[in-house]
């Protein structure tokens, strides 16, 4: 079995990284669930010395990530928290970081709650904007991190524009691509220097697995990167590593789903009366639809709507019976969450308001149900209101 260099991203998906089990011929990669490795002599080994700086089964996950990404190398972390985290040690003390407004809560806490005392500075900004993120560099400025859609507001950022434009000042481009998946939405081929995801996400599809990863093409990055992700430690267990290489086997014909039941939800809710505004880019309302259309294949699995108020929000969440009232996204099964309370309640409120994060905001991670299962579902709980 050999990936030809012209292989299309279905067929990378599935066999990128892996190559059949060189002791068994197994065709799935095994899951190496051990802490060492044996060596036949004194500094004499076979690739793998200690279960913190090499794995088999995650090295088979790097490799099918880069891949999928388009990177030279991808490093997968404990979480896509900790893969933030290992990101943000390529800058010092003084530093000054131009990041998206309306990022992840995790990653706004992150950057307020910890690295804040290291010395580390930040400035958010509608980087859908590009005078914004013009007017926010300074000359201590090392880096634009971009969210894009962001969560839950799914705003989306021009990457080629927004990547020239810190190339200009010699910044480093950084994209969680989360929310889109590489299916949808390559970075760093509009220009990004680096790529994260929380694999927990899209990627794994699952809801089984918890991980994070960062995918990059420069020599500094990759050495760096290479370095922190042993010297820190926090890396990727071999059953989630192989719990993410079996999603993403499957990614393309499950973002095919997820972009055609979410654009319907869209509309349907777009149309429904109890529904005040709807966010999704496949919608022609949405304001950076065009670019949608541009830069992404597929508008993706995420859709957000306001109902008017934090009451008729919980009665509405109160009575969903098929979506199931939960954090996280990206898996087959449609979650419902609500941002203000739940994944973005480490955001101050008065954040949270300028960035159009309102307390009847509802976000619907859409699975791959029967469409009109899901409609109907939706459909009981809104005629309660």
């Amino acid at each position: 079995m050999k990936l030809r260099d012209t292989a299309r991203f279905s067929t990378i998906c599935i066999h990128a990284g892996q190559i059949p089990d060189p002791s068994t011929g197994a065709i799935i990669t095994p899951i190496y669930q051990t802490s060492t490795y044996v060596q036949e002599a004194l500094g004499k080994h076979k690739g793998y010395e200690y279960g913190r700086t090499q794995n088999p089964t995650r090295s088979a996950l790097e490799g099918n990530l880069a891949a999928m990404e388009g990177g030279r190398a991808a490093f997968a972390f404990a979480s896509g928290l900790a893969a933030t985290g290992a990101v943000m040690t390529l800058l010092e003390s003084g530093d000054h970081v131009v990041v998206t407004d309306n990022t992840y809560g995790g990653t706004y806490r992150l950057f307020e709650r910890v690295l804040r005392r290291s010395q580390l500075d930040f400035t958010y900004v509608d980087t859908s904007d590009l005078d914004a993120i013009r007017g926010a560099i300074r000359p201590s400025t090392k880096m634009l991190f971009i969210e894009t859609p962001t969560n839950p507001t799914l705003r989306l950022t021009d990457l080629e524009a927004a990547s020239a434009i810190a190339h200009e000042h010699r910044l480093a481009v950084v994209v969680d691509n989360t929310f889109a998946s590489p299916y949808v939405q390559r970075p760093l081929d509009l220009g990004a220097d680096l790529v994260l995801h929380s694999t927990t996400k899209f990627l794994n599809g699952h809801s089984d697995s918890v991980g994070g990863a960062v995918i990059a093409n420069r020599d500094d990055h990759i050495d760096w990167l290479r370095f922190i992700q042993n010297a820190e430690g926090a890396i990727l267990g071999p059953m989630d590593a192989w719990l993410v290489l079996r999603g993403t086997k499957t990614l393309p014909v499950r973002m095919e789903r997820h972009n055609v039941n979410a654009q319907a939800v869209a509309e349907y809710l777009e149309r429904h009366p109890q529904v005040t505004r709807v966010h999704y880019p496949g919608l022609p309302s949405h304001p950076h639809h065009a670019l949608a259309s541009r830069q992404m294949r597929g508008y993706g699995g995420v859709v957000s709507f306001e109902l008017g108020s934090l009451d008729r929000a919980r009665e509405f969440l109160n009575h969903v019976s098929l979506a199931a009232l939960a954090e996280s996204l990206g898996g087959v099964e449609t979650l419902i969450s609500h941002p203000a309370s739940m994944t973005h309640a480490s955001v101050p409120p008065e954040r949270r308001q300028a960035v159009g994060l309102t307390e009847d905001m509802v976000r619907i991670s859409v699975g791959l149900e029967d469409l009109d299962d899901l409609l109907e579902d939706l459909g009981q709980a809104l005629d309660r209101l």
